[in-house]
């Protein structure tokens, strides 16, 4: 493994950071193509991309679905997001494209990576209708009794719950299903659950390798990739708004920057979905 190489962010890299181990929050914000990563992260990626070829393009399709399904709830009037697993923040935030369509909307952003949440802290110093909560997401009181929580989100009112490129880190042990069950019994009628989750259906040998990588990395991140039918029963109580569960870049498309138009399985290999409470 290539040597880890100082450079300005480590000046404020929060204490007890391991910067030698790869943390997947960083990884992915190096497949979208953010600077806020180290080598073993980078490392990471690109053993990701040959394994499976077309990796940081699904990532940036995916990116693409985020911002359209935002745009797609703000366009309706929900002014409140929970962003659950943010990562580190690169173009194209929650915040940025929610606030554009309503100036007046809400974000709270949570994390476990530290990084991810000490870039976050910088980025929202001067704005006051978002902020950012360390927390895990197998957690859910503690996120939604937090101080940041009270303070921007009404949970008396419709709120986006948004989980995108997060479920698959959470094992079958931890019970997926129930865990977004509690975030839905808390939210109120009107509220929408945003998910994206990668696929146990395609390119299931590559995808065995790549998990096997990320967990011979020493990452404490660890991918469960599921079918179809299991991410869509963690759609329970929610009513899927068309096209339905589909591959992420075929979630309302709006121009070529949102899928492949030269590999058509990119499309196809992130299953997305975006589900309102009736």
């Amino acid at each position: 493994m290539t040597d880890h190489q100082m450079t300005p962010l480590d000046a404020w890299v929060p204490s007890g950071v391991d910067v030698t181990v790869p943390s997947m929050a960083r990884t992915y914000d190096f497949l979208l193509g953010g600077g806020h990563n180290f080598a073993p992260d980078r490392e990471l990626a690109a053993r990701t991309e040959q394994l499976m070829p077309g990796a940081g393009k699904v990532a940036r399709i995916n990116r693409a679905f985020l911002g359209r399904a935002v745009r797609y709830l703000a366009d309706r009037g929900v002014d409140q997001f929970l962003d659950i697993g943010s990562g580190i923040p690169t173009v194209g935030n929650v915040h940025e494209v929610a606030q554009r369509a309503l100036p007046n909307a809400r974000v709270l952003y949570v994390d476990k990576d530290p990084i991810a949440v000490a870039h976050s802290e910088l980025m929202l110093t001067h704005n006051d209708n978002a902020d950012i909560l360390r927390a895990d997401m197998r957690d859910p009181a503690s996120i939604l009794t937090s101080a940041q929580a009270r303070r921007l989100l009404d949970l008396s009112r419709p709120i986006a719950l948004l989980m995108v490129m997060m479920v698959h880190w959470v094992p079958d042990a931890d019970d997926p299903h129930a865990l977004i069950g509690r975030y839905r019994d808390a939210l109120s009628a009107g509220s929408y659950l945003v998910l994206s989750h990668v696929t146990a259906d395609q390119r299931q040998d590559q995808i065995s390798d790549a998990r096997n990588t990320i967990e011979q990395s020493r990452s404490a991140d660890h991918l469960t990739p599921r079918t179809h039918a299991e991410v869509l029963c963690l759609f329970d109580g929610f009513d899927l708004v068309e096209p339905g569960l589909v591959g992420c870049g075929l979630w309302q498309p709006a121009g070529p920057g949102d899928l492949s138009d030269t590999n058509h399985e990119l499309n196809a290999h992130i299953y997305a979905g975006v589900g309102r409470k009736p």
